[in-house]
């Protein structure tokens, strides 16, 4: 199969460029800039362009079977002084169907787009957070374009463990750093609360399943383990190689701070992927803890290199 991978230098994207490619299908990856020499998929052809701005053409897009949308931003992707309202609109909900609508019109017959589980398992939360909302409004707006010709899906995951290669990798130092036990500044507790973890190599493993057998039309609730943060926090230290106890108060933490806790602190999202939908999918279950042991391998790897 011939796919392109949009959002194909990111995390999520790079680790399913290198399973599709393991997969035996013809992988391009698309970029908004050319890639760094410290890339994971820096030998993958490059499709450059910003669906955001909408650069891409249908030309463009023809010579492809399947597209697999990764370049979901978040809050973490917004700078500041940007109007809210007008990114969420480019970069979720209205740039993510106009995306899928260019690949339906450029003859493309699957489109697998990577969402979010917060607005498939709590919809009301999309009437007061705007974010929420517009990973939503993407959703729905890609697959309402689904019929006999364009076989549209979304896989709706929930926190994904995972990191690159290279000087992104460095962004987690502090925190594997902690977990060792060498940030006596850093407090040894977790925050309340918790929610579903997934690694990203089964991500990688259901998006190569949606390709393959995902009802067009359909969103799929993925997942893997329910953790609370204080397990998942005693995760770390068990990757980082320590041993000590990781309790847990309802207080802001500086590894995990309350604005990237979205259902809010001391609030649990938790669920069970269908069975069926994990069948179907094809992806790996119980896979946080060694997710969690490879990225601190990646991370120490990028530290020692500097």
């Amino acid at each position: 199969m011939k796919i392109l991978i949009v959002g194909g230098t990111g995390m999520i994207g790079a680790h399913t460029a290198l399973h599709l490619r393991d997969m035996g299908n013809d992988v391009t990856v698309a970029a908004r800039n050319p890639l760094a020499d410290d890339s994971p998929v820096r030998d993958f052809p490059v499709l450059l362009g910003d669906y955001t701005e909408q650069t891409f053409t249908a030309d463009q897009l023809a010579p492809f079977d399947a597209i697999v949308f990764a370049a979901g931003q978040d809050v973490r992707h917004m700078g500041r002084g940007v109007d809210e309202a007008e990114f969420w609109e480019k970069t979720q909900s209205g740039g993510v169907p106009r995306f899928a609508a260019l690949a339906k019109e450029a003859g493309v017959a699957r489109f697998v787009q990577v969402g979010s589980y917060y607005h498939h398992l709590r919809p009301e939360l999309a009437e007061t957070m705007p974010y929420i909302a517009a990973r939503k409004a993407a959703d729905e707006g890609a697959r309402a374009l689904a019929d006999e010709t364009f076989n549209v899906s979304t896989l709706n995951p929930p926190s994904i463990l995972g990191v690159i290669s290279g000087t992104s990798a460095k962004r987690y130092r502090k925190m594997f750093s902690w977990a060792a036990g060498n940030e006596a500044q850093i407090p040894d507790f977790a925050p309340a609360g918790g929610t579903n973890f997934m690694s990203v190599r089964s991500l990688a493993e259901a998006i190569w399943g949606a390709l393959q057998h995902a009802e067009s039309g359909k969103a799929y609730l993925i997942g893997d383990q329910n953790l609370t943060y204080q397990q998942y926090f005693q995760l770390l230290v068990a990757a980082a190689g320590g041993d000590r106890e990781i309790g847990e108060r309802n207080e802001e933490h500086p590894i995990l701070p309350d604005s990237f806790i979205v259902q809010g602190r001391g609030n649990v999202i938790s669920y069970e992927p269908s069975d069926a939908d994990t069948a179907l999918l094809g992806y790996t279950r119980n896979d946080c803890a060694r997710a969690l042991t490879e990225m601190h391998e990646t991370v120490k790897e990028a530290v020692d290199a500097r």
